[in-house]
């Protein structure tokens, strides 16, 4: 596979400042560019709709609705996004890359059929009443972002960042025009604007892997197969992002925090906000994350394990086991020291922040405990896919169903003791997940030769 860390390897060969700024500056933007895009995208349509949507609360109910729409397509095809890039995979390792196309097509026709049904009669159900047209634009948003994690995660597999970042900035570029030209029209004009730029979107980055990976079947379904599906995977991708919105959806659902904002959909004032800032200052972290994993610790374990395989010295192999553990050391020792940092910025600047965003002071505490939270959360997700690259399914899959189970107790137990704590079960939850973690992490790296013998 093609992959970005070739391109940071160049730039981190130049040995200099210059270069390592580089370096992480490009994996910043490769890393964090799409999701970035997609919250600045979503917030500057709200912000230039201000003055030309009437009544306001269409712009709440808007960008509500596209968050529930982010939120449970994400979950809902969690159970395939892991699965369908092993699956991937293991194509590719058996040199079948003519069958990628096909198998994408097959899993992308069932999961548009079955998001599509599922979608239609929530659409008709949970929303009694509502106007014809915007059932039908949520309808085709959430099929259309179902189809778009698919042929996203799959890029992210095959390491097609830099297509994946031009794609999502030209699909969400066409969003915000498209949403503003069509402010007009209300709330369904805005939508429609969302809608047609995720087509863009959808289409382009299945045009990306078609032109990648050409292929004489127009359709396969292969990854269906009793052998080749991974139930574990399947498991793992619904809880990491079930425990990703937990805390979201406990604020929302519970009355005294949230409000309706349109028909079902809910919305917590008190919480969104800060949680949405928090995410904004993980960058930095991200950027270390790439670069070291697609660096020295994937250097590292391609030549630990090409030398198991192909019977190198058992004092070349320790060696390479020795550089892959420095690696993980040095890497998750950078994640803290840069959100560390990234943090103290936070405070420092968070007054002035939220001040010219007209955002209250009283959200300050929510905004630091919010920020500490995600960029543990960088830890984990970096913890994560070293387990994956040692394919330790079981363990992530129990990590991440602590992680979900958590997240819920824990922020349910902060609803319980008051507004002071608001946020605190988000951190907790992570923090915990984290801890345990990086104990399995230390375990499994002192016994690598030993596990990955046994396991040949």
């Amino acid at each position: 596979m093609a992959g970005i860390g070739f391109e940071l390897r160049k730039l981190l060969k130049k040995d200099s400042l210059l270069g390592l700024v580089q370096a992480y500056a490009y994996a910043g933007v490769i890393g964090s560019g799409p999701w970035v895009l997609s919250i600045v995208g979503m917030l500057l349509i709200g912000f230039l709709s201000a003055s030309v949507v009437v009544p306001p609360i269409l712009i709440t109910q808007f960008q509500v609705s596209v968050t529930w729409l982010i939120a449970s397509s994400l979950i809902v095809t969690g159970v395939v996004q892991l699965a369908f890039t092993r699956y991937i995979s293991d194509r590719l390792f058996e040199k079948r890359d003519d069958i990628v196309l096909s198998s994408l097509n097959g899993l992308l026709l069932a999961v548009i059929s079955v998001c599509g049904a599922l979608g239609m009669l929530l659409a008709f159900v949970a929303f009694p009443g509502y106007d014809l047209a915007y059932r039908v634009l949520m309808l085709a948003a959430f099929v259309l972002l179902c189809g778009i994690w698919i042929v996203t995660i799959l890029l992210s597999g095959l390491k097609r960042y830099k297509q994946i970042l031009m794609m999502y900035a030209l699909g969400y570029g066409l969003t915000v025009v498209a949403a503003l030209l069509a402010r007009p029209w209300g709330l369904n004009g805005l939508m429609f604007g969302f809608v047609l730029g995720h087509l863009v979107l959808f289409v382009g980055m299945w045009v990306i892997v078609a032109a990648g990976y050409p292929s004489s079947e127009s359709l396969s379904f292969g990854f269906f197969d009793k052998k080749t599906r991974y139930p574990s995977l399947m498991i793992i991708g619904v809880l990491y992002n079930l425990g990703v919105w937990m805390d979201k959806f406990v604020f929302w659902l519970y009355p005294p925090t949230s409000e309706s904002i349109i028909g079902p959909l809910r919305a917590s004032v008190i919480y969104d906000l800060p949680v949405f800032m928090a995410y904004l200052c993980i960058l930095p972290g991200m950027a270390v994350f790439l670069v070291r994993i697609e660096t020295d610790f994937v250097e590292y374990y391609d030549a630990f394990f090409e030398a198991v395989r192909t019977g190198g010295s058992l004092e070349y192999i320790e060696d390479m086991r020795d550089e892959m553990v420095y690696s993980v050391r040095q890497g998750l020792a950078e994640i803290a020291k840069i959100q560390g940092l990234a943090l103290i910025v936070a405070i420092v600047l968070g007054p002035a922040a939220l001040e010219a965003l007209g955002i209250s002071s009283l959200y300050l505490p929510l905004f630091y405990i919010q920020t500490l939270g995600a960029s543990l959360q960088v830890g984990f997700l970096a913890l994560l896919n070293i387990f994956f690259y040692l394919d330790r399914r079981r363990l992530i899959l129990g990590l991440t169903a602590l992680f979900c189970v958590a997240n819920l107790g824990f922020t349910v137990l902060t609803l319980k003791l008051g507004a002071i704590y608001y946020g605190y079960g988000y951190a907790a939850a992570v923090l915990l997940a984290l801890v345990c973690g990086l104990y399995f992490l230390d375990k499994r790296l002192g016994r690598l030769e030993y596990e990955t013998f046994m396991l040949q």
